[in-house]
């Protein structure tokens, strides 16, 4: 099944990431990408933490394509199982 756009969670500054679900029919997945492979896809400065949702939301299309193409090949992390983007995901 395809993913679709669930919800913002909201930015843990102390891991350095933003945590994010995706739908996959009913089944809520939990997805979070780190702050820094959000200011490597905007190739600027570093976004402040109160930047971090707007930010999130300029990248929204790429970060879903990417969690998209993870989920596909089911590459999971963590407990509960869910998928974790960072820079390298990005390459190529």
């Amino acid at each position: 099944m395809t993913l679709t756009t669930s919800r913002f969670i909201g930015h843990d500054q102390d891991r350095g990431i933003v945590q994010f679900s995706m739908q996959d029919g009913a089944k809520q997945i939990a997805c979070a990408i780190s702050t820094s492979a959000m200011d490597d896809l905007e190739r600027g400065p570093r976004a402040k933490p109160n930047e971090r949702e707007a930010q999130f939301t300029r990248l929204r299309d790429r970060i879903e394509a990417c969690t998209g193409r993870k989920y596909q090949a089911t590459e999971f992390e963590g407990t509960p199982p869910g998928i974790v983007l960072r820079s390298i995901d990005f390459r190529g």
